[in-house]
């Protein structure tokens, strides 16, 4: 490495077209060589600082990882906007992500509307027959108390449409539809809905306001968020006894996330596939063979217990512990450094007295072969 570094993350806001752009468009990002530690330690000062810039981002960045869970969503959700090809007198069925905290439902959505965002620009191109930009997918994050017409500000910011901040909600949803029409895009990603809050009416005028605009619009709406049904959003926050004439009930299919499980042996297979994928992608000069998935099947699952993104946080900050630490591996001693999420911390107590216990193994049969003796890492290990 040489001259100056650029800045190796990338900054941008999903809820921009510009910003989504470049998350959906960039390439992927190139892992940096794993340096063994004679050759860290023949680094100059400035090589050695741009190498720890170029895999601390690395590491911090991850994934996606396609898990059984995401490849689920992700074909449920083609096989809905397959479906979806009506003409534009026919309202095209919304999808919902419902699902617990820490599932990784946002990280599935975004990774869809990537994937989705590059299929229809190969097919499509980059400009549409009137010649304006083609922007396939729009992705907007509600706030707390998010009203109509704060929604349909946030589509004409999404747009950068001049004075998308101006005007009634009226005024406001003509423009964004313009856009949304001219620009051919045909879905809209909704994040964090269960802000909206069905016993006010704020909340029920723009759970209204989704069924008015997948009425008029030829686009698919994917809603993400956490407890929907239980907040009543398929009921349109309609009282006991009258759920069945709400139309989002008939309208919007329901796909949630599961936590990874190793209550049998297929569940546990899958937790190793998860760890040897992650094994594979950390960069640490002493990273060998059996270091994430063996020996720290059990730490990470009683830790995160089965949530992706909790597990993710202890992978990352691990990575950065070990790295600071200059112990270059991750260890049971350098997770313990670590903090976790509050969720986590406070549910890992019973799963991880059962794993000590010998009650409970996250580990299949087949690879609970018996250790001869602390593994020594190796320099000859593929990534």
């Amino acid at each position: 490495m040489s001259g100056r570094l650029l800045n190796q993350e990338r900054r941008y806001s999903l809820s921009t077209k510009r910003g989504w752009r470049r998350y959906a468009e960039s390439p992927a990002r190139e892992r940096p060589e794993v340096l063994p530690r004679a050759q860290l330690a023949q680094l100059s000062t400035q090589a050695r600082d741009e190498y720890e810039e170029c895999r601390a981002v690395w590491n911090a960045n991850i994934g996606p990882i396609h898990t059984p869970q995401l490849l689920d969503v992700h074909q449920d959700l083609w096989n809905i906007l397959a479906s979806n090809r009506e003409d534009g007198d026919k309202p095209r069925f919304p999808a919902v992500i419902d699902a617990f905290p820490g599932l990784g439902k946002s990280t599935i959505a975004q990774a869809f509307g990537r994937d989705y965002h590059r299929r229809q620009i190969e097919l499509y191109g980059q400009q549409t027959v009137e010649g304006h930009e083609h922007i396939p997918v729009v992705r907007i994050q509600l706030t707390d108390e998010t009203t109509r017409r704060d929604f349909n500000s946030m589509l004409c910011r999404f747009f950068n449409l001049p004075g998308y901040d101006s005007g009634n909600a009226n005024h406001l949803g003509h423009k964004a539809a313009d856009a949304i029409m001219s620009c051919g895009s045909t879905l809209i990603l909704v994040d964090d809905v269960h802000f909206l809050d069905m016993r006010r009416r704020s909340g029920r005028a723009v759970a209204n306001h989704f069924k008015a605009l997948t009425n008029d619009f030829p686009v698919t709406f994917l809603y993400v968020g956490v407890g929907l049904e239980r907040r009543g959003l398929l009921d349109e926050g309609l009282a006991p006894g009258q759920e069945e004439l709400a139309q989002n009930s008939r309208r919007w299919t329901p796909l949630t996330v599961a936590p990874f499980t190793i209550d049998d042996e297929p569940g546990r297979a899958t937790w190793r596939k998860l760890l040897l994928t992650i094994e594979k992608a950390v960069v640490l000069a002493d990273k060998y063979p059996g270091m994430v998935a063996d020996d720290l099947s059990d730490v990470l699952f009683a830790r995160s217990t089965g949530h992706f993104a909790s597990l993710m946080t202890l992978i990352k900050r691990g990575c950065a512990k070990s790295i600071t630490e200059g112990e270059e591996r991750l260890t049971a001693e350098i997770l313990s450094k670590v903090k976790n999420d509050a969720a986590a911390e406070r549910a890992r107590t019973e799963l991880q007295a059962a794993i000590e216990g010998g009650r409970l193994s996250s580990r299949p049969r087949s690879s609970r072969a018996p250790q001869s003796g602390k593994r020594r890492p190796t320099a000859s290990v593929t990534t």
